[in-house]
This record gives structure tokens, sequence and C-alpha cells, in this order.
């Protein structure tokens, strides 16, 4: 007998694995082994405890398909929104209306309790209006530095007066506004804000692909109040 090299379980695991015939050879073996139920103390035969197994993993996979189904049906809806958005922009004629209508129709269509807008570097005839005046160089030079919209809790941004009630924003999403692409090295020309009293409606760790869609998509429509 060798008892310098030990066999080890996993030398029979690896036999075992390597050598399937042994199964066809011992049949009985495989009627033999009891096994512990994870669902109690009772021994059950290894073909039983295989289908438990096999139950639980389809078991998991069902919840990993319905997940699925839950976000593919959340972001359908989602995209409705955006289109209903998008589509009202469209439907605006005046340039001068449009910085009002982006931030209404996100509350409206996308329940967002305030919403506000600045645009400066605007055409003379538009400077006069109340979304193209009270930005400091400060807010400008930050949303320019922002390359994704910035979403997170209120920690007093200038963003936050620009919105009907200030002391009710304690979360918020911060979106630059550019012609191109939102992470273009291109200076933005204004920026939108989303306001919530949840403090977790826009927190750090969240998605923003939509919110950079509705960025770059009102970013595209306002080019038209440029000088």
């Amino acid at each position: 007998m060798n008892t310098t090299n030990p066999i080890t379980e996993d030398d029979i695991a690896n036999f075992l694995a390597n050598t399937p015939e042994f199964f066809e050879r011992h049949s009985q073996v495989l009627a033999s082994v009891q096994l512990t139920s994870p669902h109690g103390n009772r021994a059950v035969s290894l073909q039983e405890r295989q289908a438990e197994m096999l139950r639980e993993k389809i078991k998991g996979l069902e919840h990993r398909i319905m997940d699925m189904v839950r976000h593919g049906n959340e972001n359908v809806i989602i995209a409705d929104k955006l289109q209903r958005w998008a589509r009202s922009l469209l439907l605006t004629r005046s340039p001068a209306d449009l910085p009002e209508r982006i931030a209404h129709e996100i509350e409206v269509q996308f329940s967002v309790p305030q919403a506000a807008i600045k645009v400066w570097g605007v055409a003379d005839e538009y400077a006069h209006a109340h979304w193209a005046q009270g930005v400091s160089e400060d807010a400008k030079i930050f949303a320019s530095s922002l390359t994704a919209p910035f979403c997170g809790v209120n920690s007093g941004f200038e963003a936050v007066t620009w919105l009907a009630q200030p002391a009710a924003a304690m979360s918020l999403a911060l979106m630059p506004l550019r012609t191109g692409v939102l992470n273009s090295p291109s200076p933005a020309f204004g920026m939108l804000v989303l306001a919530s009293p949840d403090a977790q409606r826009f927190e750090s760790a969240m998605g923003t692909d939509f919110l950079e869609r509705i960025a770059e998509l009102a970013g595209a429509a306002l080019s038209r109040l440029r000088a």
C-alpha cells in the first residue's frame, strides 16, 4: 500500500470525471449512494439530489428571465416617453419657446417634480429671455467640465437656484447642453437641471443612458438659439 502519496478526493473526482464507463460497469454504485437533502435531514439518492439541483437551477433561471422581461418592459415605457418628449420639441415652431417646452415636457412625461434650463451665448433677439440670464461664469465652466450627466445629492449647486422651489431639491441630475454628443470636448452652451424631493431619485450609481439622450436631443434643438 502506497502511503507516501495517498489518494485524495481530487484524485477520485478526476478519475470519475475522466472514466465515465466506471458507472456503466458499476451501476449499483449510483443506486446505493445516499446524500442529505438540502430541504431536510432525510437521505436521498444521487439521482434525486441531481433532480433537486436541476430544479433549483431552473428556478434561478426563471427568476433571471423574469427580471430581464421586467427591465425590458421598463425600458420600452421609458423609450415611449422619450419619443413623446422628442415629438413635442419637433412640434415647437418658435425657437424662443423651446427652453420652457423642454423643461415642462420633462416634468410631464417623466414625472420629474422640477426641471429648469439655462442657455447662454444666444443670438441678440433671445438675450432678454429669463432662461438666457442669471448664469455665472463658474456655472458655465462647470457645465463645460461635464462629459456625462451628474447625478447625486444637492450640495449647493448654482443650478438649484434656477428651480421654482430650490428648497425642495434633495437630489439632482445636471446635464450639459452641446450641439454634438455629450462627451465631446466642445464647451457647453447651456445646462438642464432635474430635481426631486426624494434623495434617492437621482443617485450617483444610477444609469444615465436615457439622461444622455435627453441632453443630446435638447442640445440639438436649442442650437437654433445660438448666436
